[in-house]
């Protein structure tokens, strides 16, 4: 049975997350401030954690980096705030999703176990297939592991899977949405989280994040992932060939 800890000081939230959790067959460790909830995941490791970003004394982001800072441990940010840098922030200290509330119980249940099942399938080599091999990058869906130029590379799981995907899918443009169903396994979800997880991922292995050649933006549609013609990644080019010339297009500056 999965544990899954609560990081809220309302209690009233804390209490009917709590409540929809365990329905759904999961076991929940209840904190109400940072400090708690960083001594109750030292004993008990949870698989995820559910965190309010509005916590006293600590608050949640610096929960989120201490807790990411031990352990690759899943979390699910929650706040009542609307402001979209907020939001962007707590995605980029690791957060894998973030909801705002006022939020569906039901829904959060459902994002839980999307991140669990989308961790496990991982884990037990789910993502496992041939090595990609493209622009200085080498992934091993197998082994998990990534380099660039030979060095190793500090890839996240939702990171690697997105690599992955996009590397499996050369010269393609792919919408936002579909990447958030076929990366993340959601059907819905703030789409920030894909522009942010992009964002990180060209930081790591793009030569100039600034101006990226490797993980390229297609305006109005998504990401796109152009191989070195000499490195083809993925399926080989006559097999792309009905794609559309407007799939193909996009702006000379190249911005999330």
């Amino acid at each position: 049975m999965h544990t899954i800890l609560v990081v809220d000081d309302d209690p009233t939230v804390s209490e009917v997350v709590t409540g929809y959790l365990e329905r759904a067959g999961f076991a929940v460790d209840r904190a109400a401030d940072g400090p708690e909830a960083l001594r109750l995941a030292a004993g008990n490791p949870p698989a995820l954690v559910v965190l309010d970003l509005m916590l006293p004394g600590m608050d949640g982001l610096e929960v989120c980096r201490r807790l990411r800072a031990s352990a690759a441990v899943p979390v699910i940010m929650l706040t009542a705030r609307g402001d979209e840098d907020d939001r962007i922030l707590g995605l980029e200290i690791g957060a894998d999703d973030y909801v705002t509330k006022p939020f569906s119980p039901r829904e959060l249940v459902l994002r839980v176990e999307s991140v669990l099942r989308r961790g496990t399938h991982a884990r037990q080599g789910g993502a496992a297939g041939p090595e990609l091999r493209s622009g200085g990058l080498t992934l091993d869906p197998a082994a998990r592991s990534a380099t660039k130029d030979g060095s190793p590379l500090a890839l996240t799981l939702r990171e690697f899977e997105l690599l992955a995907h996009l590397m499996t899918h050369p010269g393609l443009a792919i919408a936002r949405e579909q990447l958030m169903h076929d990366v993340w396994g959601w059907e819905f979800g703030d789409l920030s989280t894909v522009t942010v997880h992009v964002r990180r991922l060209r930081g790591k292995i793009e030569d100039d994040p600034a101006r990226p050649r490797l993980i390229r933006t297609v305006w109005g549609v998504g990401y796109r992932f152009d191989a070195p013609p000499e490195q083809p990644a993925g399926e080989p080019f006559e097999q792309r060939a009905g794609q559309s010339a407007e799939q193909r297009t996009e702006q000379p500056t190249d911005r999330s």
